[in-house]
This record gives structure tokens, sequence and C-alpha cells, in this order.
């Protein structure tokens, strides 16, 4: 994928993020997780995945990864709805599991499914993203260890933001970098500029040949800032300057990218195909009605339990009853 093709992704990410902020804002959204700034880090790794046969394990902000590999993001957004645990995409057609909530919660997953790759033979690899305050949770420890021993094809992606919610990093990560743990799991490790997605696209697409020629996982830490709060819910203000915000600002991966190319038609010509993307998916949300309440008893056991049917029985004859 050359950077022309990476940046139309990256101002496709941006602008859908400022108009799910401000669906949160017009209480259409219950919250959100902003990611203004990782755009690069996330664009830039999940681009560089096999669709075919390769498995991404995002948390709840990974909107530009989602771009990158095609998720319909109407059903992606549906997930901020509160209405739909996972979404409204079909995970197994995108190759993007159901974003995750838990803290250090993705990795685990994608060391499962990359065991199971390892035994179908399929050549998959596992891509899975946490942040630098996650890399702290003894999930991570665990996951890395066990993918270390049994050599398994994943890439540990920590999107090192600088802030783990209001925390700075240098009180959050021990020895300063999460990449030379690495060392530790006898796995690869790398810091990378996560600012610039060109390196990050060649720094992952290199771990994903290593990871599916059997050389083991990697850890790419993508140093990059978060530019905005951590959450909707969240006033960056109560612990970081504005003057800081600024200063980070000028690293801004869109502008970088931009630069890089220096063609003011094609970049106009990425922001009006960004704008009728970003229309498209708020009307398409918009038109979503609620899910049917019977649903909720659908997808919790891939066997209904008695227990689950009698529950859904009364549910429904209460239903009815109204």
């Amino acid at each position: 994928m050359n950077l022309r093709e990476l940046h139309r992704h990256l101002v496709v990410a941006r602008r859908l993020d400022e108009e799910a902020i401000a669906l949160q804002r017009q209480g259409v959204l219950p919250a959100y997780a902003p990611m203004k700034g990782q755009e690069a880090a996330q664009v830039g790794s999940a681009a560089a995945l096999d669709p075919t046969r390769d498995f991404a394990f995002p948390t709840y902000r990974e909107l530009g990864a989602a771009v990158a590999l095609g998720v319909d993001l109407v059903g992606y957004l549906a997930s901020h709805l509160g209405n739909w645990h996972g979404g409204l995409y079909d995970p197994m057609a995108s190759r993007f599991a159901p974003f995750n909530a838990v803290v250090g919660g993705p990795v685990t997953h994608a060391v499962g499914w990359a065991m199971g790759a390892r035994l179908d033979g399929t050549g998959g690899v596992a891509l899975t993203y946490f942040g630098d305050g996650a890399s702290s949770q003894g999930d991570v420890h665990e996951a890395m260890n066990f993918a270390g021993v049994y050599r398994l094809p994943v890439i540990f992606f920590c999107q090192h933001n600088g802030w783990a919610i209001s925390v700075p990093s240098e009180r959050q990560v021990a020895g300063g970098s999460v990449a030379a743990r690495a060392e530790g799991y006898g796995i690869t490790g790398r810091r990378i500029d996560g600012n610039d997605v060109a390196e990050v696209y060649e720094a992952t697409r290199e771990a994903v040949e290593r990871a599916r020629d059997g050389g083991g996982p990697t850890v790419l830490e993508a140093m990059t800032y978060r530019l905005g709060p951590h959450s909707t819910s969240d006033d960056p203000g109560r612990y970081r300057s504005l003057a800081e915000e600024r200063q980070r600002a000028q690293d801004d991966p869109l502008l970088r990218s931009a630069r890089r190319i220096g063609d003011e038609e094609f970049l106009a010509e990425a922001e009006s195909h960004a704008a009728k993307v970003v229309r498209e998916v708020r009307e398409g949300l918009l038109a979503l009605g609620e899910q049917p309440g019977e649903e909720m008893f659908s997808f919790v056991y891939r066997e209904p339990t008695r227990a689950l049917l009698e529950q859904q029985r009364r549910w429904k004859e209460s239903a009815d009853a109204q």
C-alpha cells in the first residue's frame, strides 16, 4: 500500500472521529473514545495485514484500524449506541474482532487465536492493540510470555500515547519502554515513530512476515500522542497543559503525511472523499432502529442453556403482556 492510499485512510479516520464526537455531544452516542493523533499508528499497522487470513484484535479506540481494514463503519459505530455489544459488523468477514473495553483484554484473545492459527496451519497472524497503561496489566505479561514460549504468530502493538487516562507514562511504564520488555520473553521488540504512517506500515509488515515464517511474536511500541481526551467524559485540562497539547500537535500524523505528499489537488480530493464517507456513515447510523429486545438472549451461548431459555420465555411473556 502506498502513501497516498494510507493518507486517504488517515483523513477518513480523523474526520469520522470528529463526527463521532459531535454525535456524542448531540446525544446520539452515549459515549465515545476519541483517537485523534493516533491515526498513523492504527492505519499503518492494520493496512499491513492480509485480510484473507490475518486477524486484528482492537480495544475501544481503534477506529483508524477499522477504516484501514474496510470494516462496515456504520456497524462499527453502532457499538457505541449501547444497544448491541460488539457492533453490527461481521468480525469474520472483516477480520476485525468485536472491540474490547477490558484494559488489556484483547491481548489474550489474540494469543489464543494465534495458537489456533498455528494448529490449523492457516499461516494467519494476529495483531493486537493495547496502550502504555494497559501494558501494566498482568494479562499482557502472561500473553507475551505464553506467545514467546510457543513462538506464536502474533504482534503486540502498543500505542504509547503518553497517557494512561490521566497518568503520564513515566509514572506508568517502569523502565520507560514497553518494547524493551520483549527481550525478557525471548521475542523481538522494536520502538517506532507512531506518527509516521509509512514507518508504522513497514515495521508491521516486517513483523507480519517474520511471524508468518515461523519467527515468532513481535512487540511494536508506536510512540505517538493522544491529542484529544481519553473519552468524551474526560477533561485533559485537569492533568496536562494546553501548551503541551499545542506543542505535540505540531507532530500531527495527518500534517506529516500531507507535507510528504505535497500534492494539493490530491489532498483536497482526500478530504472530499472523507466528507462523503462521514456523511454516509452519519446517515446510516441515524437510520438504525432499536435492536429487538429478544436478541439479548440470542448470542450469549452457542447452545442456549435451560436457564437462559427460561429467562427468554419469561421476558417474552412480559413483553406480550405490555
